[in-house]
């Protein structure tokens, strides 16, 4: 299993911290769309790592598809070819609030996004003229001047990030891979997402072995008890925030926990945050995240994903883990074997027979 770790994105320490993160063990660093830029620290980062890179996740609602083709094509070409571009969408109130952008129809922007950003990589690819004409973006010129010509790396793939079945689905069927939300759980995953990815494949044509799946999780890792207890603190206080938006409610519904968003949507609204991490208990912290030593939250990870996933990010929250406990759990995924969970469509195949 690939392992890659988030890089804050700080201008003056990126290359520092990106070769700290190398030293794990990693097998890639991407960005988050947060206090800092997120291409910016990827340009550093190819210069100083030889680590795979991705944005995890650019905003994509309130960005031209053809900025985003551009900045995705030079940083292909920087990273020597380990560069790829994942977009997301965001909640309303921080795409009109905060990007100044419109909102609506998440699913299906995000997903149109995708498509305008392939149509334009391929038409630099020498694939055809451009001629992406959707319902929000339109895209038909591209004189020679403003053309860059074939990638010599080979376009980016570009994955999209998703929690809710509809933006799932659309991710498999316009994507070239799925981020899946941290703010997931085993039956979560398994209920909601991998029923959604294997119904997005399906209306595409296209098989499961070309659309990777990469699990995203929280992960509180600590050797002792007070590291541990640290690091669920961190865990646990991302998790009342997720919490308390609307659109990350199912996740909790599916675990029987419906009835505490409303409790942490109204204390979010009064910056009750102290008494929103109350409301979350260790059981939730395990369920939602992983805790434990490096190999626990390991052997979690792995049976909470299982077959078919060959990929994960980890995050950190709230707190700084120990660079060694980090090493070992990058160990840990690595010597991993897959447990017993059929492969993404595989359990809805055999129920349609």
């Amino acid at each position: 299993m690939k392992v890659h770790l988030q890089v804050t994105g700080a201008p003056r320490q990126v290359a520092t911290e990106a070769r700290a993160l190398a030293e794990t063990g990693a097998d890639g660093l991407f960005t988050f769309e947060g206090p800092h830029d997120v291409f910016f620290p990827l340009v550093v980062a190819a210069g100083a790592t030889s680590m795979e890179l991705m944005t995890n996740v650019a905003i994509a609602g309130p960005r031209s598809p053809m900025h985003l083709a551009h900045a995705a094509y030079d940083l292909r070409v920087y990273s020597e070819g380990r560069f790829r571009l994942g977009l997301g969408s965001q909640i309303r109130a921080h795409v009109e609030k905060r990007y100044g952008s419109s909102w609506g129809a998440p699913a299906e922007r995000t997903a149109e996004s995708v498509a305008a950003v392939k149509a334009i990589l391929a038409a630099w690819e020498g694939q055809g003229p451009l001629n992406f004409r959707g319902k929000y973006y339109t895209h038909t010129l591209m004189p020679p001047a403003f053309d860059p010509g074939p990638n010599p790396f080979g376009p980016p793939p570009v994955l999209m990030g998703a929690l809710g079945p509809v933006m799932t689905r659309m991710a498999a069927q316009v994507a070239d891979g799925l981020l899946v939300m941290p703010f997931n759980s085993g039956r979560h995953f398994t209920e909601r997402t991998l029923p959604a990815v294997a119904e997005g494949l399906r209306r595409a044509g296209r098989g499961a072995a070309e659309f990777p799946v990469i699990a995203q999780v929280m992960v509180a890792v600590g050797r002792t008890e007070q590291m541990l207890a640290a690091a669920m603190g961190g865990v646990g206080s991302l998790i009342a925030f997720y919490g308390s938006t609307p659109a990350y409610r199912p996740v909790l519904e599916v675990e029987g926990w419906a009835a505490l968003h409303p409790r942490l949507n109204a204390l979010s609204k009064t910056g009750g945050f102290a008494e929103m991490r109350a409301l979350v208990t260790e059981e939730m912290v395990r369920t939602i995240g992983v805790a434990g030593t490096p190999e626990e939250c390991a052997a979690q990870i792995r049976a909470r994903f299982g077959a078919g996933i060959e990929e994960v990010c980890c995050y950190f929250p709230g707190y700084t883990p120990d660079a060694a406990d980090v090493a070992d759990l990058v160990a840990a995924l690595h010597r991993s074997t897959a447990q017993a969970r059929p492969p993404v469509g595989a359990a809805q195949s055999r129920q349609r027979r």
